[in-house]
């Protein structure tokens, strides 16, 4: 008989998060980095067991073009800090009212209050796992 080792593991009654330490670092790094731009109503989104595009979606919200281009290149330039890793994907960001950058395990929504409110990501994959960033340090 083999010795099985889940590969999910629960850190509370309400995050299930996989095993992957890359990506719960990447979240972490992410998070903090548009925290540091002042971003607002920063979630995150587990989707591996909804999606198989990503493990995780981070979204915040940025209060103007400026800023949410700000808070794009701040994470941009500390995940390649932290991690040495550049994004996969990068869209919106010359237009700046929804930047989208893709690090393939975590992809990040950066948006105005308008373009939030419109897209309700949160209510679109509202069967995700959900967790705000006070929560970041259990995962």
């Amino acid at each position: 008989m083999t010795n099985y080792q889940p590969l999910i593991e629960t850190i509370s009654p309400t995050l299930t998060v996989t095993n992957n330490k890359f990506a719960q670092n990447l979240v972490k790094t992410i998070a903090q980095a548009a925290d540091d731009r002042k971003a607002a109503d920063i979630i995150g989104l587990k989707v591996t067991d909804v999606s198989y595009l990503t493990d995780y979606f981070v979204i915040v919200t940025g209060f103007s073009r400026t800023q949410v281009k700000a808070i794009a290149d701040a994470i941009e330039d500390k995940v390649f800090q932290v991690h040495e890793q550049l994004p996969l994907r990068t869209e919106g960001k010359s237009e700046g009212s929804w930047v989208l950058q893709d690090f393939g395990e975590v992809i990040v929504h950066i948006f105005l209050p308008e373009e939030r409110e419109f897209y309700n990501l949160e209510a679109f994959w509202g069967h995700a796992e959900r967790f705000e960033l006070s929560q970041l340090e259990t995962i």
